[in-house]
């Protein structure tokens, strides 16, 4: 049986923001809210001290670390965009915060 790719390490994505820097985001969890899909990430942290490796974050000390985006048609394209407003982010926040915890709880 082949594995599933999965395995082989969290996905990654590189993303511009609109200064044209560039930066790494590792793909946590992907939701549908509202019939919007929104993909929740961290930021891919380079440990000096370790190399290129990328550190294990902690869900209970970096919550404020999670990235929401939201997946968008543009041009016919999908693309990732910042959330509308504060409330729309946390309440999406929420839902990934419970999927998350409700899937470490499973184990």
């Amino acid at each position: 049986m082949p594995a599933m790719s999965e395995e082989f390490g969290p996905d990654f994505i590189t993303v511009t923001d609109e200064d044209g820097n560039e930066f790494e985001l590792e793909h946590v969890d992907t939701l549908e809210y509202n019939g919007q899909t929104y993909m929740a990430f961290f930021p891919a942290v380079q440990g000096e001290e370790h190399g290129d490796s990328v550190e294990e974050i902690d869900l209970d000390e970096e919550e404020s670390g999670l990235i929401i985006l939201k997946v968008i048609q543009a041009d016919g394209e999908e693309q990732l965009s910042t959330l509308d407003s504060d409330e729309e982010l946390e309440l999406v926040y929420q839902q990934f915060m419970e999927s998350l915890f409700a899937e470490e709880e499973d184990g």
